[in-house]
């Protein structure tokens, strides 16, 4: 029986709720959903969505690495966008430069995320 492994790091943003930042097995890790705060101040970075997709995907980098994974070892994403119309392609931009072929596979929907511009989740290959 595989048990469940919590993984966290203080060089992401602290949960908000009841979750943990990650949660894995001996070989893959799901992340919670990752928003642009910066990890020490908890303040949003970047004023648009190229630049807090930046910052999502450091927060992400951080928690896979904690987790003994990395951005290169993503199988899926769901990307959650305020403004999908409007923001897909420069967030999309910044993603394809984050991630090589092939691609995870991915999903990106429209969402109400209080006061942010995206917010991604993975779930990745673990190399403990």
């Amino acid at each position: 029986m595989t048990s469940r492994i919590r993984f966290s790091t203080d060089e992401a943003p602290a949960p908000g709720g009841s979750y943990s930042q990650a949660i894995g097995t001996d070989t893959l890790v799901w992340t919670a959903g990752i928003g642009p705060h910066d990890p020490v101040t908890g303040e949003i970075v970047g004023a648009d969505v190229a630049e807090q997709t930046e910052q999502v995907l450091r927060n992400l980098a951080a928690v896979l690495a904690a987790a003994g994974s990395g951005l290169a070892d993503v199988m899926k994403t769901t990307t959650h966008l305020a403004h999908l119309e409007r923001d897909f392609h420069a967030y999309d931009a910044v993603y394809k430069r984050a991630f090589s072929a092939p691609f995870p596979a991915r999903t990106t929907v429209g969402s109400q995320l209080f006061g942010i511009l995206v917010e991604i989740d993975v779930v990745a290959v673990r190399h403990p």
